[in-house]
């Protein structure tokens, strides 16, 4: 690569139309004042991005944006074995509710050429100014300055304020290409301002309080109390803490360890509440076209009816014509009983054809009522095939999951856990609060929790602790709204190993809690013993079979 020098554009974003120029209105918000605020509508655009060199050091300008044009700064970009440390320093930044009440800091962003954006790190203004140093594992990136409700956001907004700009010394291998990043637009973070406004105490409070407060109540407006109360009453907690610090003129060092611990629980309980909200809108999405499906099915089957049922009545017809030609030959044959004999034979001969006629015809019936049956069967086959495939898709974005014979059976790894304990770490609870939510999008299904364990430990102590952990994932899911009369959990210890314990990798896979999920909508079941002591000390258990 070398020395050689190029372009690499990258998705950055600005006014709309792309000419720079601010068009947009001022307006009074009631949490500002008297000071008017600017709500601006950004769209994409381009950035430089460096593949800085190893074992190097360069400078970087930034250069501000329309919307906050005077702003400037530079950075040092040393590359280090195994890191890339950044120091930067900017100037003439503006309060981030310049553009907006929901905007309180700003945030450090890298890019890179495929569009991933790395929260580098909070920039905390000391008047007009600020500094910041912080480390990256990218190689290959632009760099940008948003203003965002608080510091712990996972995607840029798009109220870009700076943009990294290449300096006569800049040294690095760059390339010209075009890209984009996804950002969070205009009214992502909007909540009802002056409700809240009012809620909290009108004194003077440290910036990490007001992004506490911001945080909380962005995270209420997204439905965090709905969808992720638990997460979401850590985050009242943890702001309650900091407010009761505040009022009471407390440890200061404490409060701001409070409130930026709020930020980051709320943050999390906006996530778990849109990705819920989501996969809600996704089933209820589901549910209607079944139910279309359903409703045309069904007025086909009638259609058919009605048209077998005038077949019928038209057989009928002819039937009941035939006979009265019969009795019309009959009063004839009366005036002479030779032609009386005769014509007898004649209207046995025709009720016969009437009679098998009317035979065939039913059998007909009854032959296209059973292919309509079989129909409908198969249907319903091909539609618990289909969600199971979905379910399982679904199930593997979160856990490892496979299709058995047994249902769809999802690995929680013994990374999931504190070692040699069953306390569920916040990455397993994060992953089964999604689980849990697909699950309930479609009643019907029933969970057995199975725990195993290595070789390594006695008998007993094995047993009680997949017993534990099988027992702590089964409590989790009920507390996320899972019915208990759908779950089950067993621990089995040592037996059913997935590979062999004579070896750290063996061991390791065999430390593990499956879930095995089933039921008749996804064609399995689960059979035999229910509970959490199913088989709890039987030599070699096994899973519950379907």
């Amino acid at each position: 690569m070398g020395n050689r020098l190029a372009m690499i554009a990258i998705g950055l974003l600005v006014l709309a139309g792309g000419s720079g120029d601010v068009s947009a209105q001022p307006s009074k918000d009631s949490n500002q004042g008297n000071q008017p605020t600017y709500h601006v509508v950004m769209v994409p655009g381009t950035i430089t991005a460096v593949n800085y060199q190893h074992r190097a050091s360069t400078e970087i300008g930034f250069q501000g944006s329309p919307i906050l044009p005077l702003a400037k700064g530079k950075a040092k970009v040393t590359s280090r074995p195994g890191r890339i440390s950044i120091e930067a320093e900017f100037r003439d930044l503006q309060t981030a509710q310049k553009f907006g009440p929901e905007y309180w800091t700003y945030v450090l962003w890298a890019i890179t050429p495929e569009g991933k954006a790395n929260n580098l790190g909070e920039l905390l203004l000391d008047g007009s100014k600020s500094k910041i140093s912080v480390t990256t594992s990218l190689q290959t990136f632009g760099m940008i300055v948003t203003a965002e409700p608080y510091f712990a956001v996972s995607e840029p907004s798009d109220a870009v304020v700076l943009a990294n700009v290449l300096l006569p010394g800049t040294t690095g291998t760059v390339e010209q290409m075009n890209a984009s990043y996804r950002h969070l637009g205009p009214g992502q973070y909007v909540y009802d301002f002056a409700r809240a406004s009012a809620a909290y105490p009108k004194s003077e409070a440290p910036l990490e309080l007001d992004e506490a407060r911001n945080a909380v109540e962005i995270a209420r407006a997204a439905g965090a109390a709905q969808y992720a109360s638990d997460a979401f009453a850590k985050a009242q907690a943890s702001l309650s803490q900091a407010e009761q610090l505040m009022a009471s003129k407390g440890d200061r060092k404490m409060l701001i360890q409070s409130a930026r611990d709020a930020v980051q629980k709320a943050a999390d309980a906006r996530h778990i509440a849109v990705q819920a909200e989501q996969n809600e809108a996704d089933a209820e999405e589901r549910a209607a076209a079944a139910q279309r499906t359903a409703e045309a099915k069904a007025a086909a089957a009638i259609a058919k009816a009605s048209q077998q049922q005038e077949e019928l009545a038209r057989q009928r017809a002819e039937v009941a014509k035939q006979q009265a030609e019969l009795a019309k030959q009959q009063a004839e044959a009366q005036a002479a009983q030779d032609a009386a004999a005769r014509s007898q034979a004649d209207a046995a001969r025709a009720q016969s054809d009437a009679a098998r006629a009317q035979a065939e015809a039913q059998a007909k019936a009854d032959q296209e009522r059973t292919a309509v049956a079989q129909q409908q069967a198969a249907q319903a086959e091909r539609d618990r095939e289909e969600l199971r495939a979905n379910l399982l898709q679904q199930f593997n974005r979160i856990l490892p999951t496979t299709d058995t014979p047994q249902g769809l059976k999802a690995n929680l790894a013994d990374v999931l856990f504190a070692t040699g304990k069953y306390d569920l770490r916040p990455s397993a609870r994060e992953a089964l609060a999604k689980f849990s939510g697909i699950v309930m999008a479609h009643p019907g299904l029933k969970m057995a929790v199975n725990g195993y364990t290595d070789s390594v430990g006695s008998d007993a102590l094995n047993l009680t602790l997949s017993d534990n952990r099988a027992n702590a994932v089964k409590a989790y899911l009920i507390n996320e709204g899972i019915d208990p009369a759908s779950i089950m959990s067993t621990g089995y210890g040592r037996s059913n190993p997935v590979a062999s314990n004579d070896t750290p990798s063996g061991r390791q896979q065999n430390r593990r809690v499956e879930i095995l999920i089933s039921g008749e909508i996804i064609g399995t079941r689960i059979g035999g013993a229910t509970g959490n002591n199913a088989n709890p000390h039987g030599t070699a258990p096994q899973p519950p079979q379907p």
